[in-house]
């Protein structure tokens, strides 16, 4: 049976709408058609010309204290809406968060402003604010509409960032610095939420090809007979019962004046069905179109390299195809050979994010393209256990690493861009529960310690190198607009991984 499907839909629309992010002064602030007042729970009320004559009293009665994030909306010739600060606006995180509430709340106006200077005599500094500002606006205005026969969202075209004078060099390097990012996290939005009948991973390589050069990389596209030379076990026993072929997509990005390599591997599931291991049918069934989260993640933070001038040489490696039930499946009990020639027992195939990202892992750590030298460190990201989303819930992904200075880089990298890590523990205590009577190890442990476990398979086949790893299970998706994270696809780990390149120093010390 044949299924129709709109040849001219494009799966990244965001990279087709532009907004003018412009700094100015407090006049233009005062001009814009919509505008932000923040608002602190205590204290005298700022002087903004639409409080004029307001007391707390009055904004009490109409439900509005200053608390964090709340807004209220005051109609006019000038819409104006009042936001909650809380204690006050001291880190770019709460400023980018005000600034997400405020664009929620003007959301049928297409032109916002938003003046920073209390934020910037707070002792944030301007590019930090005008940065945290940029993204704040650009995220929360982001809405997936591309399948709507009548789009309900009204585009942003016009955010102005009213500054001191002596700060205006500095916001404008900041509002660089947030375009980029909040690209690349729509970007990665974009990629998880198109559905998987028009994503497959022959599709996804296709779009990365049209796309890389724009962003100064190039590509090598894998397809099943070559995956077959290479001897990626993992990624074709995942593929066996689908009628979609698999694709390895290598993606490079290499700087003049390279100075490190990064690997970069990224879980690209299309759908997951669990296979023979069927999932049930409820709302996560529906939600598996975001199994490639990871690879989308990859791929859009790479777009972010060249743009946010990134010395260190970087490769994302990509393995993509869809993991369903059928005749050719993979059986539980069925042995798989992967990269480099251990062997798996395959006790659960919906435990197949880690085999497909087993291959990827292997292939970087023999990757000697820079320098004739091996990667300095490999970080993966896989939307990996459900484990990890009963351990931290829906804002917090998990992390673990082989080597504490890449843990710590990965946690400030989190802390830049706000997207909240936990470290677990590697605990090679529970290394044993991955033996198998017939193949080198098994797929699955225990039944407790899910997110360790899923871990230890995949540090068997780093080979030593530093590495790091994120479980981003339980943040890739959010079931309600909240604040700069859209319903959808939240994209979570691009702007991350693209901080964290930017700032990366290969280690130099074991774990």
């Amino acid at each position: 049976m044949s299924v129709v499907i709109d040849p001219s839909f494009d799966p990244v629309p965001s990279l087709s709408h532009t907004v003018e992010v412009r700094v100015a002064d407090a006049a233009a602030v005062a001009a814009a058609p919509a505008r932000a007042c923040f608002v602190p729970a205590e204290g005298e009320l700022p002087a903004c010309d639409c409080l004029a004559g307001m007391t707390r009293d009055a904004l009490a009665a109409a439900g509005f204290t200053g608390g964090k994030n709340q807004t209220l909306v005051l109609p006019g010739a000038q819409l104006c809406v009042l936001v909650g600060t809380g204690a006050g606006l001291t880190t770019s995180a709460a400023l980018r968060d005000a600034v997400a509430a405020f664009t929620r709340a003007a959301h049928e106006s297409p032109r916002l402003a938003v003046d920073l200077s209390d934020a910037i005599a707070a002792g944030i500094a301007a590019d930090e604010a005008a940065l945290a500002a940029t993204e704040g606006a650009l995220l929360a205005r982001y809405r997936f509409d591309a399948l709507k026969s009548e789009a309900k969202t009204v585009e942003l075209t016009e955010l102005v960032l009213g500054v001191p004078a002596e700060a205006t060099e500095s916001a404008e390097a900041g509002v660089a610095r947030g375009r980029v990012q909040a690209r690349t996290a729509a970007l990665a939005r974009d990629l998880a939420n198109t559905p998987p009948r028009h994503l497959s991973a022959e599709k996804f390589a296709n779009v990365i090809e049209r796309l890389a050069p724009d962003f100064g990389l190039t590509v090598e596209v894998f397809d099943r007979a070559q995956l077959m030379e290479l001897g990626t076990g993992g990624l074709l026993g995942v593929n066996a019962g689908s009628i979609e072929e698999p694709r390895m997509i290598k993606v490079s990005y290499r700087p003049a004046d390279m100075d490190g390599h990064l690997a970069l591997i990224g879980k690209g599931i299309m759908y997951d069905s669990g296979g023979i291991s069927l999932k049930p049918s409820n709302a996560m069934h529906a939600a598996m179109k975001f199994d490639m989260m990871g690879a989308g993640s990859v791929f859009a933070s790479m777009t972010a390299l060249r743009d946010l001038g990134v010395t260190t040489a970087v490769t994302g490696w990509l393995m993509c195809t869809d993991n369903m039930p059928s005749g050719s499946a993979t059986k539980l009990g069925d042995v798989l050979t992967m990269r480099g020639g251990k062997t798996v027992e395959v006790k659960n195939t919906d435990a197949e994010g880690r085999l497909v990202m087993a291959d990827g892992l292997v292939l970087a750590t023999e990757d000697a393209s820079v320098a004739d030298r091996r990667p300095d460190a490999i970080v993966d990201i896989a939307t990996l256990t459900g484990a990890v989303q009963m351990a931290l819930g829906t804002r917090t992904a998990g992390m673990l690493a082989n080597n504490d200075e890449i843990a710590a880089q990965l946690q400030a990298a989190a802390d830049t861009t706000d997207e909240n890590i936990w470290r677990f523990p590697l605990d090679r205590r529970y290394r044993d529960q991955l033996k198998s009577n017939v193949a080198d190890l098994s797929n699955i442990g225990g039944q407790y310690g899910g997110v360790i476990l899923a871990a230890l398979f995949l540090d068997e086949f780093v080979d030593g190198t530093p590495w790091g790893h994120l479980d981003i299970a339980g943040t890739m998706q959010a079931e309600s607009d909240d604040l700069w994270r859209s319903v959808g696809s939240t994209g979570f780990g691009a702007r991350l991984l693209a901080q964290f390149a930017d700032d990366f120093v290969a280690p130099t010390s074991g774990e």
